[in-house]
């Protein structure tokens, strides 16, 4: 008697696929909401301190790119377990997540605060606007324990298949975040609500009262975090030990090192973007601000869609299902491909409203919408490749995309902004050109991975065995 097919038919991996992205979905929703109310909080307050708030926004994505990929290897690892039905594995993994958090959240700390007065100058941040941005800076930096175990944690869960958790818990931190944006931002004032006058109280700390705000809520979210995971039933951390654990440790970080130097790197190339452009002036560094928090918002099925395809890509991986893997990507591609040509036409479409919501500035308002209907083109293209990388992510593959991102990044997006703004003398347009040309160039490069086979483990055990028949 043959054996029972068991695979799932594609109509039910399609559910499979959506169980898991939608909460990450709405949780990057979420936080994106929060982040253009943030910048519309704060711009209110006029172009020095929306300059001033995003001045540091690369050296974010330093920091938290680099604890995100410490999460990927321990993703790749629990991801695989959970395939494999290792779930004592799963549990020593997540031992050794707790014991990481702590050390790196720690060193995060000494090392974000101690330069924070640093930060602003070698950003060349405006002298006018140094001091208020180093202030900001190491007010949004002192919960960075918190902020460790959060994006850490969370990672955890979501290769465990639990992106309901985490969802819930960033929908909390960001209404408390815009609560105290209300109440830290902004002085006592009056206002009117349908004839009736209203005194809203608060602190008028401006700039420094948003990152506190954003401080407060990211040390309730880590906490929450923290406690959820360590009563969850399959992947808590109770009574596992937190001393070094060779046996789980050295997998992990064979992932989670080159994607931990591709992120350090790809982020300090974000920072010498920035640079670039934040010397360009403030009408330029406000615009690039602006359209940066705009267009996040537009990489959401992608980010979203990115997480499903680092898990399931584990599962099979850890299960041995070649099949299943190729049924993955198959699914994935298009689905991904068709929801990134939509979010790219509404970026396209609204591009001048969405603008028009953060500045009251004309000059701002076109410089971002011209940038943002560019990169609205190159949607699709970022959506395919994203994919491919987190698959690649959640079977524990990262060389080939730790090269293909330090080449993009700094042979063509740094080096062609450089020569485009210090040598030709060019303006905004021409580095969100260079942004651009970088992401087509992880297209073509991941594009080929894909058509040869090599983001798939399973696929060359499987000719292997073929040929041996």
């Amino acid at each position: 008697m043959g054996k029972k097919n068991t695979r799932a038919p594609n109509w039910e991996m399609l559910w499979v696929i959506l169980a898991l992205a939608w909460p990450t979905m709405l949780e990057q929703m979420m936080q994106t909401a929060v982040q253009y109310i943030d910048t519309a909080m704060v711009g209110a307050l006029g172009t020095q301190a929306t300059a001033a708030v995003g001045a540091t926004g690369t050296i974010n994505w330093l920091v938290t790119g680099t604890l995100s990929a410490i999460g990927v290897g321990f993703l790749a690892f629990i991801a695989r377990s959970c395939g494999a039905g290792e779930e004592e594995n799963a549990k020593r993994a997540v031992g050794q997540a707790v014991m990481v958090v702590l050390v790196a959240g720690t060193i995060c700390t000494v090392l974000t605060l101690g330069l924070s007065n640093q930060i602003p100058i070698w950003m060349q941040v405006p002298e006018s606007i140094q001091t208020l941005t180093a202030q900001y800076f190491f007010v949004l930096y002192l919960p960075m324990l918190p902020r460790t175990a959060s994006i850490i944690f969370g990672t955890v869960l979501r290769a465990a298949g639990d992106t309901k958790t985490p969802m819930k818990i960033g929908l909390l931190v960001n209404l408390i975040n815009v609560v105290f944006n209300f109440a830290l931002i902004y002085p006592t004032r009056t206002v009117q609500v349908f004839g009736n006058t209203l005194t809203l109280y608060g602190a008028g700390l401006g700039v420094v009262g948003a990152a506190a705000a954003s401080a407060i809520a990211f040390t309730v979210g880590g906490i929450y975090i923290t406690v959820v995971l360590w009563k969850h039933p399959l992947v808590s951390p109770k009574g596992q030990s937190l001393r070094p654990d060779p046996e789980i440790l050295r997998p992990c970080m064979q992932v989670a090192i080159p994607n931990m130097l591709q992120r350090f790197a790809t982020s300090l190339g974000f920072v010498a973007f920035a640079t670039m452009i934040n010397s360009l002036g403030e009408v330029a560094a406000a615009a690039h601000t602006i359209a940066n928090t705009v267009e996040s918002a537009f990489y959401i099925p992608g980010q979203g869609m990115e997480t499903a395809a680092a898990t399931l890509a584990g599962n099979a991986y850890g299960a041995g299902d070649n099949k299943k893997m190729k049924d993955l990507s198959r699914m994935m591609l298009p689905l991904e491909i068709c929801l990134m040509i939509f979010s790219g036409t509404c970026l396209f479409t609204l591009a001048p409203t969405l603008m028009g919501l953060f500045s009251s500035s004309p000059e701002v308002i076109g410089l971002g919408v011209t940038v943002l209907r560019m990169v609205a083109v190159s949607e699709p293209f970022f959506g395919f490749y994203i994919i491919v990388e987190g698959m690649m992510m959640g079977v524990g593959k990262t060389r080939e995309p730790f090269i293909y991102n330090i080449v993009g990044m700094w042979g063509v997006r740094i080096l062609g902004t450089w020569i485009c703004t210090r040598v030709l003398g060019f303006g905004l347009v021409s580095a969100w050109g260079c942004m651009i040309l970088h992401n087509m160039l992880l297209f073509a490069l991941f594009l080929r991975c894909y058509r040869t086979g090599k983001w798939n483990p399973l696929h060359h055990k499987a000719e292997t065995e073929e040929l041996a028949v």
